[in-house]
């Protein structure tokens, strides 16, 4: 047979192509590209506080010699030294990053003094690097100090031509000082900037207790000190926890004042804002707050700020309450703000975990203490080698007269003075390149002074080196004069940041939110709904137009801050605001678009949710109860069930309970009266009720609570608008549930009180 190709071997691979599974291939690669982003972008070190990009920014500067106290050069010479020897990306990320260390309102401790436009708290961006120009602060010379004493390591660059630091020595506390943020793959960084005095403090007591718990650093560092300032307003055991787990957040309030006005005006001006957040966009937002009309106690918002920030809020008038009024814009725009803690860094092994903040302040001490026995051993070797020198010249200087004559006679002078001397290869080449002015006396005095004066350093640095106490003293002692550097009493380590824990939350009233205006609400006959402006009398109703076929059926005066109760002969309540219902021109809409009621269904009272405390409710068969008005209140479009009638009745009486009341009054269709005590009917939230009054044949027709000491009153026929009241009721006082007796003569004959 002919043989096919499932006969053949399967073949290679072609060169240089690997075979393997596609998940496994993605997964190996991605996950090389995720721990580069994680380690050498986005997360900071623990021990100095920065990202690859702002330590190579601020090394490149250094090499510049862009110190404080030297002249500034323009930002491009910085962001091109940058990508073109340590940084290899795009330039407008780095001169963004160079920008960011510039703003006094990003970076608590700005490492980089910039000159010209480095953008402003409105939102601006900075001009182009060809425009501004940049040198180190204080800050940075103090963050990289040691760099020239072998405290750390150092790397290649990229391309090989160059070395750069793997991190800094300098013993300021970077990281929780100005804080970092950072988003990496499958993780991220957010942590806010802290007084750097506080963390001297703590760093203090952590090199002389390194096993102090959480709760005695956190004394310390009472919380987040932001650049803008501002009020930390969380309470302390949220804070505290916040800080022993590393994870959690901080609410931050802008800090704000009254001004009071000739005459009894006032004003709110904020001087804070929040960190992060954009001064411009703030204004924005609470401005379109007032256009929107979703505070009428909010008249007006200007910006009148200059270096400093003043932002002026009026009230709608003078009655209104401050605090409540500041209280409403922290819920409704960023006078509040949440920022987040996720103190997610890079440890001494480069790698990614969360810590507490006692494990951040532990980390850098610990590491501080490396960074004083390096340079403490650089220091050592130096002077090994100065006294080694010194020592040859000792040598040379009693035997001047040979000297000369060896370097005048031999071709090769070197040879014979070690041979000669006892002299060391470096002792004869220093020797030998000493200038002829060096061969004076007091020459050999000095370096006599200088010899003694380096034994006695490198005793004193022995000794350190030999005892944990000396180098806990000696690092006190570093923290101790930075921390008077940066103290509280200067004007850049001044706490900006108010910790204080916020008043219980206020209620606030519907008036804050809603503008409070007089309006008519009109329910038609079938079923169309409005609210016309202002309070209407009787004239103004009868003017009111409807539909062809349609007519009033319910009408009442109320605030556009009120709730309307609208009562189904079902048992069932829904509530309307009254500033949603539709406007007075037409005829309004439908009430049954707005709630869940049948067509089927009639509606048998309409009434404000503040005309009492309580209600009084009856179905037709003549049970009821008094319901409070809160508990009718309904939160969605399918309303509350509150009356449940029995099977033929129908819910028919819905009337406010008078709270001076003490007796209930009903009529029966028989025109039947009864009055009885209003403590025989019972306060319920649901249900069928009491029965008030007995029938043999109808059933109810009006019930009513009054005073029983008043009598009661009814309107008498006709237009004279007079009452007649019956004072005297003993007649018709019974037990509740008694069938009653005829009314007074002249009570009307619709049975209505």
């Amino acid at each position: 047979m002919a043989s096919t190709t499932d006969d053949l071997p399967p073949a290679e691979p072609p060169i240089g192509i690997l075979d393997a599974p596609f998940d496994s291939a993605l997964s190996d690669r991605y996950l090389v590209y995720a721990l580069s982003t994680i380690t050498a972008r986005s997360l900071p070190d623990v021990r100095d506080g920065l990202k690859p990009v702002h330590r190579r920014l601020l090394w490149a500067m250094r090499l510049l010699r862009l110190d404080p106290a030297q002249g500034y050069k323009k930002s491009a010479r910085v962001v091109g030294d940058v990508i073109g020897k340590y940084h290899p990306h795009g330039d407008q990320s780095v001169y963004d990053a160079m920008v960011r260390l510039a703003q006094d309102f990003a970076m608590r401790y700005p490492l980089v003094d910039g000159q010209g436009n480095f953008g402003n708290i409105d939102g601006d961006n900075a001009a182009a690097y060809r425009y501004t120009e940049a040198k180190l602060t204080q800050v940075a010379i103090d963050l990289m100090d040691g760099l020239d004493e072998d405290a750390v390591d150092y790397r290649p660059t990229y391309n090989g031509e160059d070395h750069e630091p793997e991190l800094f020595p300098g013993a300021f506390p970077n990281l929780l000082a100005n804080g970092a943020a950072g988003i990496a793959v499958g993780m991220a960084t957010s942590i806010p900037p802290h007084n750097v005095a506080e963390l001297y403090d703590a760093a203090i007591l952590l090199v002389d207790q390194p096993e102090a718990d959480d709760a005695a650093v956190h004394a310390l560092v009472t919380g987040p000190d932001f650049p803008t300032g501002g009020l930390v307003v969380d309470n302390p055991a949220a804070l505290a926890e916040t800080y022993r787990t590393g994870r959690g957040g901080f609410r931050v309030r802008a800090r704000w004042e009254v001004e009071r006005e000739k005459g009894g005006g006032w004003q709110v001006i904020v001087t804070q804002i929040p960190y992060g957040v954009q001064k411009g966009k703030l204004i924005e937002q609470i401005a379109a707050i007032i256009n929107e009309k979703k505070l009428p106690i909010l008249a007006d918002i200007r910006d009148e700020s200059d270096s400093e920030i003043r932002v002026v809020i009026e009230p709608r008038s003078r009655t209104v309450d401050p605090v409540m009024l500041m209280e409403s814009l922290f819920k409704m725009s960023d006078l509040e703000s949440r920022f987040s803690l996720n103190l997610n860094v890079l440890d001494k092994t480069r790698t990614p975990r969360v810590m507490s903040l006692r494990e951040t302040l532990l980390a850098w001490v610990e590491h501080q203490f490396v960074i004083l026995r390096r340079k403490s051993e650089h220091r050592l070797n130096k002077i090994a080698d100065r006294i080694e020198l010194l020592d040859g010249y000792l040598i040379a200087y009693p035997n001047l007269d040979r000297v000369i004559e060896i370097i005048r006679t031999e071709d090769e002078p070197k040879p014979v003075m070690i041979a000669e001397f006892g002299l060391t290869d470096r002792q004869a080449e220093a020797i030998l390149d000493m200038r002829l002015r060096r061969l004076r006396k007091l020459e050999e005095m000095e370096i006599r002074r200088e010899r003694d004066g380096l034994d006695k350093e490198r005793a004193g640095l022995e000794a350190l080196l030999g005892s944990d106490a000396r180098q806990r003293t000696r690092l006190k002692k570093v923290f101790g004069d930075l921390q008077a550097r940066y103290g509280p009493e200067t004007a850049l380590g001044k706490r900006r940041t108010t910790i204080e824990e916020a008043a219980p939350a206020r209620d606030i009233p519907l008036e804050a939110m809603i503008e409070r205006e007089p309006v008519t609400v009109i329910l038609s006959q079938r079923g169309w709904v409005r609210a016309m402006k202002g309070h209407l009398d009787e004239a103004g109703l009868a003017a009111v137009k409807f539909k062809e076929g349609d007519g009033p059926l319910f009408s009442l005066t109320a605030q556009t801050t009120d709730k309307i109760l609208i009562a189904a002969e079902n048992g069932r309540f829904f509530t309307l605001p009254a500033d949603k219902l539709p406007g007075g021109r037409g005829f309004g809409e439908p009430v049954r678009l707005m709630i869940d009621l049948d067509g089927s269904v009639e509606i048998v009272a309409l009434t404000r949710a503040s005309i009492a405390a309580k209600l009084l409710v009856a179905a037709s068969d003549g049970r009821g109860f008094i319901v409070p008005t809160a508990d009718v209140i309904a939160e969605t479009r399918k309303g509350k069930t509150i009356v449940n009638p029995k099977p033929g009745a129908k819910l028919r009486i819905i009337h406010a309970v008078d709270p001076a009341a003490d007796f209930v009054a009903v009529i029966g269709e028989n025109r039947r009266m009864l009055v009885f005590p209003l403590s025989e009917l019972p306060e319920m939230g649901r249900g069928q009720g009491v029965q008030l009054q007995r029938y043999r044949d109808g059933g109810l027709a009006d019930a009513i609570t009054f005073v029983f000491a008043s009598g009661l009153s009814w309107a008498m026929g006709g237009d004279s608008g007079r009452t007649r009241t019956e004072a005297d009721l003993a007649p018709w006082r019974a037990a509740r549930g008694a069938a009653g007796r005829m009314p007074p003569n002249g009570f009307p004959r619709d049975n209505r009180f």
